[in-house]
Parts: structure tokens; C-alpha cells; sequence
């Protein structure tokens, strides 16, 4: 059995999270996230406004798995599921149900995000009947050397106990105080690290980012992603993911995902 290469403790870390330069970086993005926030409030037609940066989160996601497919491709497969498309772009909007599920899920839990309900979401986004991993073997490695980057925990039944733990992490707010913003960039580092599923983690980590800024309560719709924003930082996003795993970069990490 390959050897976990990073030790998973539970969430708050014991570094010093609220630094001055997170601190500052956190006034303007909670000042931005309330701007967004009024403005879509204006908003007449929502649900198509939903629907339309649904499908552009999912794009941009996708590609960060090195999934394209082009804008046409894109609502081809949305106006005609059936239809003879890309298989990018099927990929593409098997993720965009994903989300929706995701949110749906949100609503009937009265904002709850619960493991049952990120397995769904992975079994829609790959179409499988499985759930987390629970056979030894995944490490994830450098695309271009081969090289084994990351080896995340192997036992199935750690798994189990490490999503157990960030799943009260996620729903529990009396566990700590810090500001959502910082909770949700700490419950990504986690959930990558953990790296549950078989595959299709990224994607179902990045939906997770905006369940959370929705049961939170910093966007009343969901219409704020970050995938486009990793897509573009792509290199910056894995370093400084590992950074954490080998030096406990933790503001780094955070400062990026704010």
C-alpha cells in the first residue's frame, strides 16, 4: 500500500490564520461578495442568469481537468442532450447537473452540506453508482514529469473519518468563529487533500466552494464561481495547494483564494 505523503488533521489548523494581510484582503472581498450581492438582488430574470453562469462555471471547471470544448459545443449540449456532441462537451454538462443537484440538495437540507449529498454530486458528475474511494492505490502526479506529487490517504475507512470530520466542520458554526471566506478556502485545502472519490475531485471540490458561499449566506444565488480564476492561475493553484501539505503555507493559500 503506497504511503500517505501528507498527515490530515481536523479543521481549524493550529497555525495563525488571521494574519494582517488576511485580515485586509478579507475586508475587500467580504466588501465585494456584499456589492455582488445587492446588485443581484436588482436582478428581474434570476433564473436565467442562474442558469447561464452555471454553464460557464462548468466550462471553465472542466477545463481545469484539461476538459475544452467551445461555446457552441457548450449549448448544443444544452439545448439538445440527446444530441451527437463533443464528448468535452457532455462532460461539460454533466457537471452543470452536478451543480444544479448540488443546489437543489442545498435547499431540501435547509442548507446543509452532507457527505451523502457530495456523493450524489459525484455520481451524477461521473456517472457512476460508487462513492469514496475504498481501495489503495490513487497518488496524484505531475502531468508533464510523471512524477508522484501527493500520495492522499489510502484506508478506506479513514476516508470515512476525515469527510466525517469535515462534514461538521462545514455545517457546525459554533466549532469556530473565523470568517466564512477563510473557512471555505480551509474546506477546499481539506477536501483536495482528503481526495475522496476515484476522480472528478476538482470538480466536485469547486462545486462545494459555492454550496458554501450559498448556505452561508454571502450570495443569496449562486452566480459567484472560481474556476475561471484557477483556470487562469492554474500552476499558482496546484504550488500553493502542496505548499500547505509541505510547509503549512496556510496565509499563502489563503490570500490566493481570497
Amino acid at each position: 500500500m503506497l504511503t500517505p505523503t501528507y498527515l490530515i488533521r481536523p479543521l481549524p489548523p493550529q497555525a495563525e490564520i488571521e494574519t494582517v494581510p488576511v485580515l485586509r484582503a478579507l475586508v475587500e472581498a467580504n466588501k465585494a461578495l456584499a456589492e455582488l450581492k445587492g446588485r443581484a438582488a436588482t436582478i428581474p430574470n434570476q433564473g436565467i442568469l442562474i442558469d447561464t453562469l452555471a454553464l460557464q462555471e462548468a466550462k471553465a471547471s472542466s477545463e481545469i481537468e484539461n476538459i475544452v470544448t467551445t461555446q457552441d459545443e457548450l449549448f448544443q449540449a444544452d439545448l439538445f442532450p440527446e444530441g451527437p456532441d463533443s464528448v468535452a462537451a457532455k462532460e461539460v454538462a454533466l457537471y452543470r447537473d452536478a451543480l444544479h443537484l448540488g443546489f437543489q440538495q442545498l435547499k431540501e437540507t435547509d442548507g446543509l452540506i452532507l457527505n451523502k449529498g457530495l456523493i450524489a454530486i459525484f455520481q451524477r458528475l461521473k456517472k457512476r453508482a460508487d462513492g469514496f474511494r475504498n481501495t489503495p492505490g490513487t497518488a496524484l502526479k505531475n502531468e508533464r514529469t510523471g512524477e508522484v506529487v501527493f500520495v492522499p490517504p489510502q484506508d478506506g475507512r479513514e476516508i470515512i473519518r476525515h469527510m466525517s470530520d469535515l462534514e461538521r466542520f462545514v455545517n457546525d458554526d459554533g466549532l469556530c468563529d473565523l470568517d466564512p471566506l477563510i473557512k471555505m478556502a480551509l474546506i477546499h485545502h481539506q477536501f483536495e487533500s482528503i481526495h475522496p472519490f476515484p476522480d472528478g475531485n476538482g470538480r466536485v471540490g469547486r462545486i462545494l466552494n459555492v454550496l458554501y458561499l450559498t448556505r452561508t449566506g454571502l450570495l443569496d444565488i449562486p452566480i459567484l464561481y472560481l474556476s475561471r480564476y484557477i483556470t487562469r492561475h492554474k500552476d499558482e493553484y496546484y504550488h500553493l495547494l502542496q505548499k500547505v501539505r509541505d510547509e503549512g503555507a496556510w496565509e499563502a493559500w489563503i490570500l490566493h483564494m481570497l
